[in-house]
C-alpha cells in the first residue's frame, strides 16, 4: 500500500500515536483525550491530544467507527470531518449519540474515530450555459430505486 509521511505533534504527552489496527485498514484510529458521557441525542466535541501537518494536495478525513456506530450509535456529526493540509491545531471530533435510549460513555485513550488521509485535486471551476446529458440526469436523492421501501405500494 502507498504511503505519505504525515507530520505529528503529541500535544497530549500520553496518548497513543494514531495507528491502523490491521494491514490494509485505510483508516487510522484516534482517541479521546477525556472522559465523556453523551445522552441520548446529544453531542459533544473531543479532543484526540494529536496536530498533524499534511503535505499539499492532501487531506485528512474523520470518519466514524463502524463498530460503535453499530453497538451504541456513536457517530462523528459532519462525517466526514475535514482536515485541510493548512491546518494545524488539535484534531478536534464532534461526536454525535444517536441512540434514543441509553448514554454512551467513553474514558480516555478510548478509540472514537479513524483518520484517513488521501490525495486531494483542486478543481478549476468554469461556468457553461449547459451541461451535457446523461442516463441519469438530474434526479437524486433515491432516483436509481435500490430500496424496496422507497417503491410505491401497489394495491
Amino acid at each position: 500500500m502507498p504511503s505519505v509521511e504525515v507530520l505529528l505533534t503529541r500535544l497530549d504527552p500520553d496518548v497513543p500515536l494514531p495507528s491502523y489496527a490491521t494491514p490494509g485498514d485505510a483508516g487510522a484510529d484516534l482517541v479521546t483525550t477525556t472522559d465523556e458521557t453523551i445522552e441520548p441525542g446529544e453531542r459533544v466535541t473531543v479532543g484526540t491530544g494529536v496536530a498533524i501537518a499534511l503535505p499539499d494536495g492532501y487531506a485528512a478525513f474523520v470518519h466514524p467507527r463502524s463498530g460503535l456506530a453499530a453497538r451504541v450509535g456513536l457517530s462523528v456529526v459532519n462525517t466526514p470531518g475535514t482536515i485541510d493540509s493548512g491546518y494545524r491545531g488539535e484534531i478536534r471530533i464532534c461526536l454525535i449519540n444517536h441512540d434514543q435510549r441509553k448514554p454512551v460513555v467513553l474514558r480516555r485513550g478510548d478509540r472514537i474515530a479513524q483518520l484517513v488521509v488521501q490525495r486531494v485535486e483542486h478543481a478549476v471551476f468554469r461556468e457553461v450555459d449547459e451541461l451535457g446529458d446523461t442516463a441519469r440526469g438530474a434526479g437524486g436523492y433515491g432516483s436509481t430505486g435500490g430500496h424496496a421501501v422507497l417503491s410505491p405500494v401497489e394495491g
